[in-house]
């Protein structure tokens, strides 16, 4: 009997140091799992002294579902984000390979947690992706968690599967071509036919580094595909133009992302912010994709005291800078119908308060419990249950004078 408690307990030990996966609940959205991190204490001091540092620590990473769960040893955990580093409530990246080449858990080797400082509702981000996917655009996969670092409840998160290889290949036919992560200042503008250019536009995060940055295929750091995009975009009239950026754009995708940000008031993106978007060379095709990311500044939260709900949808992209992958695109008659078809669409049957106020409810109640316990949630901006509440059907603050809902409906009527 002894020898068998022996064994039992070795095997159990086994399980756990391998990393045996039991949990199939990732990104499944219908509860609020638990994240438990286990690193030593210096560690985690560490990355609060050094906030835009992107070095990974070890940690040990348990995942429960409520049914089962999973022990993983060696992941590797860093502070992610651009001004959210400096947030009371930091966003973490954990990475399952980073210690282990080659490891995934449940199909990843990346996972981010996105702590939504800013918004009162919590949901705003994982909503702007859920309506992305109704959309039928690139499958975004989120879902909500709680997470525990050293025992200690650190709040509600937005878990969110990573942009990477992997991603590109369960969305597309192939994923061996260059993507392209693109933050401010990526306007597309033209800078002639140098690749160098391109690689030294500094993008402007705490961390720097490439505006136009890739993600994949490294080594190589080949751009020539880049370089012939923003080329296209600037053929002189319309007809060159039409036949350039049909060559090498998926026009149709870029069109119906602009319609998804103006619907749901994505000012920080490209058309507005020009940031916050990938461009993948889809080798299947020969055409980029574009995707949008970073979408917790929706559905009526603003930082520069444009009214978003109400601006006009024929004036969305930025008034007095370039953006000629929308400007070029919306001076064809052609685009600019399709680009009004989308629109119209998504505000007729997607984003329409009968269609998506059910969705925003089941949100709000799932998490409620979660935000209650969330101390972290009030350290940036103080928000109370009551504005948690309020955040979803009134006025919280200047920079969210727009409840989810009063901004869906003001916004489908202004549309």
């Amino acid at each position: 009997m002894i020898r068998k408690l022996i064994l039992f307990f070795i095997l159990i030990s086994f399980s756990q140091q391998s990393g045996a996966q039991h949990s199939t609940a990732l990104f499944d959205d219908s509860w609020v799992s638990s994240v438990y991190i286990q690193l030593p204490a210096d560690s985690l001091a560490w990355l609060y002294a050094n906030v835009a540092s992107d070095q990974y620590l070890k940690s040990r990473f348990i995942f429960d579902d409520g049914t089962a769960r999973d022990t993983i040893e060696n992941v590797g955990i860093r502070l992610r984000g651009n001004t959210s580093r400096y947030a009371q409530k930091k966003s973490f990246k954990l990475s399952f390979n980073q210690f282990v080449s080659g490891r995934k858990y449940q199909g990843v080797k990346k996972f981010n947690l996105n702590g939504q400082h800013n918004d009162p509702t919590m949901i705003r981000e994982k909503l702007f992706y859920d309506t992305w996917n109704r959309c039928a655009l690139p499958k975004r996969r989120t879902t909500f968690v709680k997470v525990f670092i050293n025992n200690a409840y650190f709040g509600l998160y937005t878990g969110l599967e990573e942009l990477d290889k992997d991603w590109l290949a369960r969305v597309f036919p192939e994923n061996a071509g260059n993507l392209y992560k693109c933050t401010y200042p990526a306007d597309l503008k033209y800078l002639g036919t140098d690749q160098n250019t391109y690689k030294n536009v500094t993008a402007g995060t705490v961390s720097g580094g490439r505006a136009y940055d890739l993600q994949t295929n490294e080594t190589l750091d080949n751009y020539s595909d880049f370089v012939q995009l923003v080329t296209a975009l600037q053929a002189p009239n319309n007809a060159q133009f039409t036949t350039a950026i049909q060559q090498k754009l998926n026009i149709s995708g870029y069109l119906k992302a602009l319609a998804m940000d103006v619907a749901s008031g994505n000012w920080d993106n490209y058309a507005y912010n020009k940031n916050n978007f990938f461009l993948y060379h889809n080798l299947a095709t020969g055409k980029f994709e574009f995707i949008t990311y970073d979408t917790d500044n929706t559905f009526g939260v603003d930082w520069l005291g444009v009214d978003w709900a109400t601006r006009l949808a024929t004036n969305w992209v930025h008034p007095t800078e370039p953006r000629p992958l929308a400007t070029k695109l919306l001076a064809v008659p052609e685009f600019k119908t399709l680009y009004y078809h989308y629109l119209d669409s998504i505000t007729r049957f997607i984003v329409e308060p009968d269609s998506i106020f059910p969705r925003v409810d089941a949100m709000k109640i799932l998490i409620t419990q979660a935000a209650t316990n969330d101390t972290y949630r009030t350290l940036d901006y103080g928000y109370t249950m009551a504005q948690f509440s309020l955040g979803f059907s009134g006025t919280v603050d200047g920079h969210t004078p727009y409840g989810i809902k009063p901004f869906l409906g003001t916004r489908a009527q202004s549309t």
